[in-house]
């Protein structure tokens, strides 16, 4: 029997409760003792009977558009769902994010647990959720519909069993999670509030075992490049300097960067625009430039190297022409997105609780990922932080066929309420796992 599906938590064994834990390691392990109090045994149970409301409410909640840069429809329905389960402590910040604290009896440590609202999709994307051959279909319904009901999931669960911790819980749902989000409202979050002292993203579903670990933050740097120049007839101005083709011999130098296989250090010029007609010699164009690295001084170092690719280019195709200074072609950088690599002890308490949660459940542990997630910006600052799955299994995000099959999909909440009272404490049982940091200078 799985260790958290005993139908009478109150009756459980400890020898049960400890699962896959020796009974060594589980004394030393919050989450294992957490397991056996009756209190958190119930509220374990009560994630897992609730798991066709959950579902519901995942499809709910992806059934509501939330197009990059618009998710104010989605941000005013989660404050709803936020108070209805008992966080009457919540509103909507100047940036989008809606926020609800949980009170503890000292008010420290912090932790935020937290997922985003935001989808990839445009404006006018269906984003009805259909069923069929046992999956359900939907754009944005594990990223991160999923994250977000295993939050309301946990709160649920944390208010109806009166589990009064120690520390404050913070509620997030995050804004520009996505592309040129750029990470703004967990950016925000951190700017505004310096005390956090630990984080842990929900994004998406699970693999194809349902658990992720999410430790190292994958950086990147996306650049909008504009070329500028005077353009001209094709015929009457010829041999004047074409922004588009001082963009095709930067193109064309920025292919011939190398990149480390280790760290991993990507780059890509993913779109293009420019010009007015087939026969102008165009005066602008742009393009669009993304640089990945999971180690920051790569990310830096290969960015380096493609801007001089991109002047290179330009200075050729004015060589080519010999033009003089007020005719040049001139390109025009501008950082869209800088979201920070780095990378979280692998005994961070953050890393550690949320294994020995795991282990509680009799589940086996993942192995730690490398993502880009909302955890960047803590893990950049040096705050104790991860990303961990919702439970269930998913795939296809960001596409037309993004799936979602509920396979012990309360498995994802039931690991996360543990690693919550585990950091920061329940009143009476434990003590925090999670140490209080000294608050950043705003």
């Amino acid at each position: 029997m799985n260790p958290m599906t005993c139908l009478r938590p109150a009756v459980c064994s400890a020898a049960l409760m400890l699962g896959s834990v020796g009974a060594t390691a589980a004394a030393a392990d919050t989450p294992a003792r957490l397991a056996k109090i009756p209190r958190v045994q119930a509220a374990v149970q009560q994630i897992r009977a609730e798991d066709a409301l959950t579902l519901r409410e995942q499809i709910e909640i992806a059934e509501i558009p939330a197009p990059p840069f618009q998710e104010t429809a989605r941000a005013q329905d989660y404050l709803r769902r936020l108070r209805a389960a008992g966080l009457k402590d919540a509103s909507i910040d100047a940036t989008g994010n809606v926020i609800g604290v949980r009170k503890g009896s000292r008010g420290k440590p912090l932790l935020v647990i937290s997922a985003h609202l935001d989808t990839v999709f445009p404006e006018g994307t269906d984003v009805k959720v259909v069923q069929r051959d046992g999956r359900y279909y939907g754009r944005g319904l594990t990223d991160d519909s999923r994250g977000l009901t295993a939050l309301l999931s946990v709160l649920r669960a944390m208010e109806a069993n009166k589990l009064r911790t120690v520390g404050d819980v913070m509620f997030v749902a995050t804004v520009g999670e996505e592309g040129l989000g750029d990470l703004r409202g967990v950016k925000a979050l951190f700017r505004d509030r310096p005390d956090i002292d630990g984080f842990l993203s929900v994004d998406t579903a699970g693999g194809k075992d349902g658990h992720r670990l999410i430790a190292h933050a994958t950086g990147s740097h996306r650049w909008e490049i504009s070329f500028i120049g005077p353009g001209g007839h094709s015929f009457g101005a010829f041999g004047t300097p074409s922004a588009i083709h001082a963009m095709g011999r930067a193109i064309a130098n920025i292919g011939d960067v190398r990149t480390p296989s280790s760290p991993k250090t990507t780059f890509t010029v993913g779109v293009v625009s420019g010009g007015t007609s087939v026969n102008t010699i165009a005066s602008d164009a742009k393009m669009l430039v993304d640089i990945r690295s999971n180690d920051g001084p790569a990310l830096l170092a290969t960015e380096k190297e493609i801007m001089a690719a991109i002047d290179k280019g330009v200075a050729a195709e004015n060589a080519r022409w010999d033009a003089p200074e007020a005719k040049r072609v001139r390109p025009e950088p501008k950082l869209l997105g800088d979201r920070p690599a780095g990378v979280s002890a692998p005994d961070s308490h953050v890393i550690r609780v949320s294994q020995q949660s795991w282990k509680a459940l009799g589940l086996a542990v993942p192995a730690l990922e490398t993502a880009s997630t909302d955890a960047n910006v803590p893990i950049g600052l040096g705050i104790p932080a991860a990303t961990v799955s919702g439970g269930g299994e998913g795939g296809g995000a960001h596409g037309p066929e993004e799936w979602y099959k509920p396979v012990d999909a309360w498995q994802g909440p039931q690991a996360l309420l543990l690693s919550t009272l585990a950091l920061v404490g329940v009143d009476g049982a434990t003590k925090p796992e999670l140490p209080v940091r000294k608050p950043r200078a705003r």
